[in-house]
């Protein structure tokens, strides 16, 4: 888990303390980086075991603000098994845009590991609503992105979510 957060980060996909990771441990726990961590540089101290059911840290850390959208989509999605919000320059200025693009399939490579991408409204980072919009969003899609806030990616493992967000 902290080998793919550093692995992110050196994709230029995170910045500072922006964009966070969880992956699944089994049917109830997931692992999840700490607020406000930084994933460039995590370590053990910075991830935190959280039930999936609810998304509740087990091990007396405090999970990312996000933590909500993580614990349901691994809740809602037993085929995905890591979820990365990423927040890169070229993520944000693709959220922050008023005319809103329909169409990515503008490699090969989207349609054929991401598939459609659709649009979550702009939303106060870290609320239930937010939570709600990017689960019911990335429920039927593999990309979901966030309008003036950033993307969120969902797939098998840590190479193939790096990869999504990468394209």
């Amino acid at each position: 888990f902290v080998a793919a957060c550093h692995a992110a980060a050196a994709r230029g996909l995170v910045r500072c303390s922006s964009g966070n990771m969880s992956c699944r441990l089994d049917g109830n726990r997931m692992l999840a980086t700490a607020t406000r961590s930084w994933m460039e540089r995590l370590t053990a101290d910075d991830v935190v075991l959280c039930d999936i059911a609810g998304g509740q840290a087990l091990d007396g850390k405090k999970p990312t603000a996000e933590i909500a959208f993580h614990a349901a989509i691994l809740k809602t999605r037993p085929d995905v098994n890591v979820v990365l919000h990423f927040q890169s320059p070229f993520a944000t200025a693709l959220a922050c845009r008023q005319k809103r693009v329909r169409n990515f399939f503008v490699i090969p490579e989207i349609p054929f590991y991401i598939g459609p991408v659709v649009w979550v409204p702009c939303l106060t980072p870290g609320t239930k609503e937010l939570a709600a919009a990017v689960t019911k969003a990335i429920l039927k899609h593999d990309l979901a992105i966030m309008a003036n806030h950033g993307q969120v990616t969902v797939a098998e493992d840590f190479d193939h979510a790096i990869q999504n967000a990468e394209f």
